[in-house]
């Protein structure tokens, strides 16, 4: 992990994000240097301080893209975008969901995002999936070099981060290079989901997952019977309480397994393990639609997968990291000891020696998402074989 701040997990952590989407180091430099004082501030003091800093970085890239568009430069103004949009992207994630601005700053970012993507000629479409008289939005990513329906790895967030986060990471790319198309979607409690349309959390997946498998089955280009999803950090606990019981999906993985969130929360209230955003409890409140920290601890005792992995009748695979600060590598064992149902269980635990050993292999992804990338397409050519 690298550590820019010795004492502060919480701005590493997005620090180690920003750079597996695509950060300069130079550019890291610039906006952290200032910040070490800030760094040990209180929460509300130095979560300013970070988006001011970020922000500032971010509004010298889009001039810088400005000026390359005015030349038509138009891939390489949609590289700055890119990366304006990762920073915003960075410091909207640390502050309080009441925070002053917050809102325009994400939707500052949506709109970068976009832009990046069509100046830089990208495979990735938005999409709307009909949800409850609203919609979850989406991120869908061709697969490459297949003729007729691919298969498809649907892919949710964990509780803090959105679906512009997880495509920057990678996995989508990697994926349509081995012949996988991909679903990044911002579930209920996540993304747009939460801050655009009030959608909260829930702990039944299923619900919200077979909305996601009925838009696929409704594109052209699917191929139904192999339709999987992946989840990230506590999308660790979504994907297979929905692969448990929606059966049309054919496979899935953990990325960062959750098998029991409910327990990780009474101990976060005993302080134990680190944090991934400054005002935890108002953002665990917030997502899943909680009035105080007790009505969201009674919502916590669904959010566990015992007498639920047993149901999983498909192949599965569960990541985490050796030394994940958050969550505890004793649920990876939990969640894979209950596969006794699945036809193709393994456990993938991430060592030092290829690296991805933080929480949800944000310290490095790559290589952690290439072994992903890979199972996910040889067990769907299996499925088709």
């Amino acid at each position: 992990m690298f550590k820019y701040f010795p004492t502060n997990y919480v701005w590493n952590l997005s620090v180690n994000l920003a750079i597996e989407m695509g950060a300069r180091i130079g550019e890291i430099e610039e906006m952290c240097g200032p910040l070490q004082e800030a760094a040990t501030k209180k929460d509300k003091e130095g979560t300013e301080a970070f988006r001011d800093t970020w922000a500032k970085m971010a509004d010298k890239l889009c001039v810088l893209a400005e000026e390359d568009e005015s030349r038509g430069r138009m891939i390489s103004a949609g590289e700055k975008y890119n990366r304006a949009a990762t920073y915003l992207i960075t410091c909207e994630r640390l502050q309080g969901h009441k925070a002053p601005g917050r809102l325009e700053l994400y939707r500052r970012a949506l709109g970068l995002f976009q832009k990046s993507i069509t100046l830089g000629k990208e495979n990735c479409e938005r999409v709307e999936i009909p949800y409850e008289g609203k919609h979850l939005s989406a991120l869908y990513v061709r697969a490459e070099g297949v003729e007729g329906p691919a298969p498809v790895l649907i892919q949710v967030n964990g509780l803090d981060s959105t679906k512009e986060m997880k495509y920057r990471v990678g996995l989508p790319q990697w994926l349509a290079k081995r012949g996988v198309a991909s679903l990044i979607v911002d579930q209920p409690g996540t993304g747009e989901a939460l801050r655009l349309h009030e959608i909260p959390a829930r702990f039944d997946a299923e619900f919200w997952a077979a909305k996601v498998v009925d838009y696929l089955e409704a594109r052209d280009d699917t191929d139904n019977n192999r339709i999987g999803m992946e989840g990230v950090s506590l999308g660790g606990y979504h994907c297979p309480r929905a692969v448990a019981n929606e059966p049309r999906l054919a496979l899935g993985v953990c990325w960062g397994a959750n098998h029991d969130w409910r327990d990780v929360q009474k101990r976060r209230l005993e302080k134990e393990g680190d944090f991934p955003v400054p005002h935890y409890w108002d953002h665990v409140c917030w997502a899943w639609g909680a009035k105080d920290i007790d009505e969201f601890m009674e919502i916590a005792e669904n959010v566990h997968l015992d007498g639920q992995i047993e149901k999983i009748k498909v192949p599965f695979l569960v990541t985490h990291g050796e030394k994940d600060s958050q969550i505890p590598l004793k649920w990876a064992y939990r969640t894979y000891e209950q596969l006794i149902n699945s036809p193709k269980r393994e456990l993938k635990i991430f060592t030092d020696r290829e690296g991805g050993v933080q929480h949800s292999s944000f310290d490095n992804s790559a290589n952690a998402g290439h072994y992903i990338a890979d199972w996910v397409a040889e067990t769907f050519k299996a499925t088709t074989a």
